[in-house]
């Protein structure tokens, strides 16, 4: 960020805030769109957070207020933001009357934390970049908006907003009017809103959420987007431990929903079951699956103890995945990677030479301890058998459930591998970097 405020995201904001969370409070289908029910809205956006999330609604509102703005700039943002919903002009106010009931709104719940509060000065964000880069994202968007709303003139009075009032608050507008209009956005150009968003401060939600994204198909070819594990491997991590409170399957049913802000709905369960669909096949035993979930959860979750077999198992964790894929993405189908050539006698040496430590280790010591070396047998069994890319996922997990040492010769070969099979950076980061022994 290039000026002097903490980022929103740093401040606890999760989703959208400030004056844009309260035209879309208003825009919600059956609001109350009286100035008094209007003013309640205004006033419990205010209260949240014991009162500091009425910071940002009164700066918002004093930004468009401190400009130059003239009425009808401020009156067609205002409309637009909340999809016509509330008018302030239908009763008897200006829009900047309005703005300035916001205001004193914002002003008299901060000062029931503190009373001497007096507003700061409004600190407008006219950074020569960020107003350039928002106003390119407008007119982009430009003709589909036009198309989508009858309010006149309406992109040049967002633009107005961006260059001659703030370039953060023009910016949140908006993205208000795309989702109040549902104007279909661009996948590109929606990873540039999260992008241009991410240099406001704003957390991935505020853009995200209530847009109307135009995904490309679902495809577990494709793992852009992913940070960290995926998959199998990280379905495992989701029973390690604070899973008790969900059933197994709903478990899995939250794992599946995890495709972040960056991917098209139903990415995890599509991975998710191409992995497990892998696994499944005929060729891996029964018991190297059983032997292989509960090392990858460190037994978290003991299928064994139930008399749950891992083939059964997995056929469920397909099961959740099928459902959300029907549901989010019915046009998927399943698609396996094409494999990574060589990578299989690669995987398996890096086994291998993990397997003299493993031999003096076990999963759970403490309650019915699963010995290393039956792991590492099942992880040679699925690298061979089944898909290396896979079995060196299982592989890491294992290392890291066991505590492995690593020598920074093998990370390095860990790394090689890693970028082979398109991961991540953050996927060996977290999972096995501090167990690497470096001098």
């Amino acid at each position: 960020m290039t000026w002097e405020r903490p980022a929103y995201y740093e401040l606890g904001y999760g989703e959208d805030f400030g004056l844009t969370a309260l035209t879309e409070r208003l825009s919600r289908p059956g609001s109350a769109t009286g100035p008094a029910a209007a003013l309640g809205f205004a006033e419990e956006l205010a209260d949240r957070s014991e009162g500091e999330e009425a910071v940002e609604l009164g700066e918002d509102a004093r930004r468009l207020l401190a400009s130059e703005l003239p009425e009808r700039v401020l009156h067609t943002v205002w409309l637009a933001s909340t999809g016509n919903a509330f008018d302030p002009t239908g009763h008897g106010m200006t829009c900047r009357a309005w703005l300035e009931r916001i205001s004193e709104v914002s002003t008299a719940r901060l000062r029931q934390n503190k009373a001497s509060y007096t507003p700061p000065p409004v600190r407008p964000v006219r950074d020569s970049r960020l107003c350039q880069a928002v106003v390119a994202e407008l007119r982009v968007t430009a003709p589909a908006l036009a198309h989508a709303s009858p309010l006149p003139k309406l992109v040049d009075c967002l633009e107005q907003v961006v260059t001659g009032a703030d370039a953060d608050l023009g910016m949140r507008l908006l993205l208000r009017a795309l989702k109040a209009h549902s104007v279909p956005v661009p996948y590109g150009q929606y990873h540039r809103l999260v992008a241009l968003g991410r240099q406001f401060g704003f957390p991935p939600g505020a853009v995200h959420d209530g847009l109307t994204i135009t995904w490309p198909p679902v495809s577990a070819a494709s793992r852009q987007g992913i940070n960290g594990d995926f998959g199998l491997s990280r379905l495992a991590r989701q029973f390690t431990a604070g899973w008790h409170y969900r059933t197994p399957r709903e478990t899995v049913a939250a794992a599946v929903k995890a495709d972040g802000y960056e991917r098209p709905p139903g990415s995890e369960a599509a991975v998710l079951l191409e992995d497990t669909r892998r696994v499944l096949d005929p060729g891996l035993s029964d018991d190297a699956i059983t032997v292989l979930w509960l090392a990858a959860t460190n037994r978290g979750y003991s299928i064994d103890r139930f008399g749950v077999s891992g083939r059964e198992w997995l056929e469920q964790v397909a099961e959740v995945c099928e459902e959300h894929l029907t549901e989010v993405a019915p046009a998927y189908v399943p698609a396996a990677p094409p494999p990574a050539i060589g990578a299989g006698d690669e995987v398996l040496r890096e086994i291998r030479g993990m397997s003299p430590l493993a031999a003096s280790t076990a999963v759970s010591p403490d309650f019915h301890p699963l010995e290393g070396t039956t792991v590492m047998e099942a992880l040679e069994q699925i690298a061979t058998q089944v898909d290396p890319d896979l079995g060196f996922r299982l592989l890491l997990r294992t290392v890291e459930v066991l505590q492995l040492p690593l020598t920074e010769e093998q990370y390095t070969r860990y790394e090689a591998l890693a970028s082979r099979f398109h991961y991540d950076e953050d996927h060996l980061l977290f999972s096995v970097d501090h167990l690497v022994q470096r001098t």
